[in-house]
């Protein structure tokens, strides 16, 4: 009889988590780690340092998940509540363990520092648990198997303890207690479509399927859709992958940019080097973003040569060459000025390509003809120079992404 795959429920324990200052990378990286194991996390919790509450959610994820990780909360302090609320959700008591102790006062003597009578909490160990010891810090870890095969563990908050930790005393272990399971990926990113028309696209082929199972990620200009299969084995994986994939890239066409997980400031990089190609942008309403993409690539410097940010007409006129007259009679958000700023990049850097993008941003500016959100972005080849108007919806912030968003697919589409 196959044994039904392991779910994982991730809780991270901390008060601080639920203020906008911090950010809970633990959940991020246990995922990870236990996904490459085929264990699939099917919630991540955030909870404050408050011993009912935890227990009541813990409780509630030890019912659902047969893998439950509780990050944090393990310190000396009233405030880490971590031991006391699993023991109470668990009817169990917490004992003191004098070798937990030494081991903690040992620690404080290697940094040359006295200890608090408050470590001493941390030496307290639930009933039934093995602890975990932990040379990178003083809060021990506590390790469960319950009568019902389900997997309780206890990890220190601090990021460096938490992974050491997971990799001296979990990973082996939970990987030896698993059935048979892995899970295998699949991803496509995706620019030029919304996010709700490429749904109605491939819906009718991924809502078939239970497994794989589907995720449609969306953030301005750029659409990702991951496909997770899980089974046995990583042939059925990689199978079942294989069955949807091909349905859903035929639909997608040209639209896709990369299927390594590659952003499209990459994509376009790699392109560029497989032309031996160089690039110089003009950035007006934009601000220097779109340099800033293309220059977050590490080894951008074998083919951008630079930008332009001209944010006056009078800079357009002087650094880009800009007709006066042209401006004057098209205005500065235009097609004609686009192509213009574009040439005007390419010829004065000796760049194959240029990339230039004016528009209204907002929340001011704009007319009756072009209200905010109007984008024109221009391309330069030697070629061929040539200009298009975007209509683009949302805040300033939103608008600026979008546009170069839109330059670089535009940049991508051109380059093949």
């Amino acid at each position: 009889m196959i044994r039904p795959p392991m779910n994982a429920e991730i809780i991270a324990v901390g008060s601080e988590m639920l203020t906008p200052q911090r950010v809970d990378t633990n959940s991020l990286w246990l995922t990870d780690q236990l996904n490459q194991l085929g264990v699939e996390v099917v919630a991540k919790m955030i909870v404050g340092d408050d011993r009912e509450r935890l227990a009541t959610l813990f409780s509630a994820a030890l019912a659902r998940a047969e893998i439950v990780i509780l990050s944090g909360g393990l310190g000396p302090t009233e405030d880490d509540v971590t031991r006391d609320a699993v023991a109470l959700a668990l009817g169990r008591t917490t004992e003191f363990r004098q070798e937990l102790l030494d081991a903690i006062a040992e620690r404080f003597q290697r940094m040359n520092r006295p200890m608090a009578e408050i470590n001493r909490r941390q030496a307290f160990l639930i009933q039934g648990f093995e602890a975990l010891a932990n040379p990178r810090g003083t809060a021990p870890g506590q390790w469960s198997q319950l009568d019902n095969g389900k997997i309780v563990v206890l990890l220190p908050g601090p990021p460096h303890e938490l992974k050491g930790m997971y990799f001296d005393h979990c990973q082996q272990r939970i990987r030896s207690i698993l059935p048979p399971q892995h899970i295998a990926t699949l991803q496509f990113r995706v620019a030029g479509i919304g996010e709700s028309d490429l749904d109605q696209l491939i819906a009718p082929v991924y809502t078939r399927y239970s497994n794989p199972v589907t995720t449609v990620l969306a953030k301005p200009g750029d659409v990702e859709i991951h496909l997770r299969a899980r089974c046995p084995s990583q042939e059925e994986a990689h199978a079942l992958l294989a069955a949807v994939g091909p349905q859903i890239e035929a639909l997608l066409g040209p639209r896709i940019y990369s299927r390594n997980g590659d952003d499209l400031e990459t994509t376009v990089g790699k392109l560029l080097l497989q032309r031996k190609a160089t690039l110089s942008v003009a950035e007006s309403c934009t601000g220097g973003l779109l340099a800033g993409r293309i220059t977050s690539v590490p080894g951008s410097s074998a083919y951008f040569n630079g930008g332009f940010l001209t944010y006056t007409n009078a800079m357009k006129q002087a650094l880009l060459g800009v007709d006066p007259a042209l401006i004057a009679g098209h205005t500065e958000v235009s097609e004609a000025v686009a192509i213009a700023m574009a040439e005007g990049a390419r010829t004065r850097t000796g760049s194959t390509y240029a990339v230039s993008v004016t528009g209204y941003a907002g929340p001011d500016g704009g007319t009756e003809a072009n209200p905010v959100g109007t984008v024109f972005i221009g391309l330069s080849s030697k070629e061929k120079s040539k200009a298009r108007r975007y209509q683009l919806f949302g805040d300033r912030s939103r608008v600026r992404a979008l546009a170069v968003t839109t330059a670089l697919n535009k940049l991508r589409q051109l380059l093949g």
